[in-house]
């Protein structure tokens, strides 16, 4: 996270984050998050309120909650218990995960439910190339020993594919995490209507070359994710 960044900064990239992924449909009802530490304060996040749509998510009714999901800011305000379930456990063990983006696409959900994982073959999946770990599926997420086993799955990673579920990702800005599941959304499309096109059997090229393109993405990685994209992505809310 920017050592400079205000709530107030969070609080507005955070709603923001929720309104584009209304606008791309990416939005279940009520249900999945995305929540980003509060500045200052690494055992508090904000979360939405819950039995709100993401198109009505602002800065001002976002909800702070410790990481074990309990209100703290005196707000009272409803949250998800499976919201806390997964994502306090990720803000907990990885100090770097300001901001943890789940959702329930369609696209998503469908690579979810496929064995082969995303596969080098769409160059948007180059960048998540072994940067995406598994979790399968128990139920809903809420035992003590399954928040466990997220955390090692995700070890280090840039996300999880979580098996019969949803996708997940981690950024060091809520940037980050955005542009992030913006390219699993895409490379998902991709290589699922690639799948369906030839039978289940998608161009794809080799590890090396995946590998390769992979490190020309990220650089040194001192960079996070979407430093170029997420302005234009906030501009575009002025359309």
């Amino acid at each position: 996270m920017n050592a400079n960044a205000t709530e107030a900064q969070v609080r507005r990239d955070l709603a923001a984050a929720y309104r584009l992924a209304a606008r791309r449909g990416w939005d279940d009802t009520v249900w999945t998050h995305i929540s980003a530490t509060v500045p200052g304060y690494p055992d508090r996040y904000l979360i939405n309120r819950f039995g709100l749509r993401f198109s009505e998510i602002t800065p001002d009714n976002l909800v702070t909650v410790d990481v074990a999901g309990r209100v703290v800011d005196g707000s009272g305000a409803p949250v998800n218990p499976s919201g806390f379930a997964i994502h306090g456990t990720v803000h907990a063990a990885r100090a770097d995960a300001m901001c943890v983006l789940h959702l329930h696409t369609a696209w998503g959900q469908a690579l979810a439910a496929i064995p082969e994982g995303l596969l080098p073959c769409s160059q948007p999946a180059m960048r998540l190339f072994r940067r995406l770990g598994r979790h399968a599926y128990e139920g809903l997420a809420f035992a003590d020993d399954e928040k466990a086993r997220i955390v090692s799955a995700l070890g280090s990673l840039d996300g999880l594919i979580l098996e019969n579920h949803g996708i997940l990702t981690v950024g060091r800005t809520v940037g980050e995490a955005f542009v992030l599941m913006m390219l699993i959304e895409r490379a998902a499309q991709v290589q699922l209507t690639a799948m369906a096109a030839t039978g289940g059997r998608p161009l794809c090229v080799p590890d090396a070359v995946a590998e390769k393109t992979y490190r020309q993405w990220v650089g040194d990685g001192s960079v996070p994710e979407g430093a170029d994209e997420w302005p234009a992505l906030l501009r575009s809310l002025d359309d």
